[in-house]
């Protein structure tokens, strides 16, 4: 296992993040599981410049014994790898959390084939999400800012809309506090689900997948009644609809962005 990299001046020069960095990813680290020693050193780099720790495994057989040592807070892994493969880590990791009742770390695939790795066949094998080669910074930042734990705080202030759910008129709405606690158990992981599906669509240009998961995301807003988010979803439906995927980008990276924080929210009731 390696747990350093130094590259050039002129990628350290080039590679200079363009928005502020969460402050508790200081105290996160990350594992890296590539065979490729150039992958392998850009992705610790990437990462580096993230202002995150990490650690760089050479296999998934190598990645196991990482993670038995230390409990990292993400994992990103390579499919096609010798002796062990991304897959079958991916497994492995997630008996061993059945096994131990321990917490789910999440997993992303990193492919440069998405015809042999697909994003199926990813799920299957206990990953979360997916990431293609050849990889840019800004794309490693978002996917690590929707899938790294949040700051440890006591008591979280959120910016709540006056649309926004409370839990007491969900019990009022709903009658029940144990089902209300079932109900936003399942609609978080669907929420959370969809959310990391249409950023892949996005990254992936895929024009109807990212239309699909807009539909579903804003089936679920409307469940709770969020009309503001439900609002702008279904005109981000009808602006890819009619401009495609990249001129929508700032929007639909905004949308994201509110999606995330009122999925923090809703973890919280």
């Amino acid at each position: 296992m390696e747990t350093g990299v130094s590259l050039s001046a002129v990628l350290s020069r080039e590679l200079t993040p363009s928005t502020a960095l969460p402050p508790h990813w200081q105290h996160l680290k990350v594992l890296v599981v590539e065979d490729h020693s150039a992958y392998r050193a850009l992705m610790g780099w990437f990462l580096h410049k993230l202002g995150l720790g990490h650690q760089l495994a050479v296999d998934g057989l190598d990645g196991l014994a990482a993670l038995a040592e230390y409990p990292y807070d993400l994992v990103i892994s390579d499919c096609q790898m010798p002796v062990m493969d991304g897959y079958s880590m991916s497994r492995a990791i997630r008996r061993r959390e059945c096994a131990n009742a321990s917490a789910r770390v999440p997993i992303i695939a990193l492919t440069g084939n998405l015809v042999d790795d697909d994003p199926q066949r990813c799920r299957e094998a206990g990953m979360d999400a997916w990431l293609l080669k050849p990889l840019t910074f800004d794309q490693l930042r978002e996917v690590l800012a929707l899938w790294l734990p949040g700051p440890p705080v006591a008591a979280p202030v959120y910016r709540l809309s006056a649309r926004w759910p409370t839990r007491a008129g969900l019990i009022d709405t709903f009658g029940d506090a144990q089902v209300v606690s079932q109900m936003l158990a399942s609609l978080l992981c669907e929420v959370q689900e969809d959310s990391a599906a249409l950023f892949q669509a996005r990254l992936a240009l895929d024009v109807p997948s990212t239309v699909e998961r807009l539909h579903r995301l804003v089936g679920s807003l409307a469940f709770l009644g969020v009309a503001e988010l439900e609002v702008r979803g279904m005109s981000l439906i009808d602006q890819v609809h009619a401009q495609g995927i990249r001129p929508s980008t700032p929007a639909l990276e905004a949308f994201e962005r509110e999606l995330r924080d009122y999925l923090t929210y809703l973890g919280s009731l």
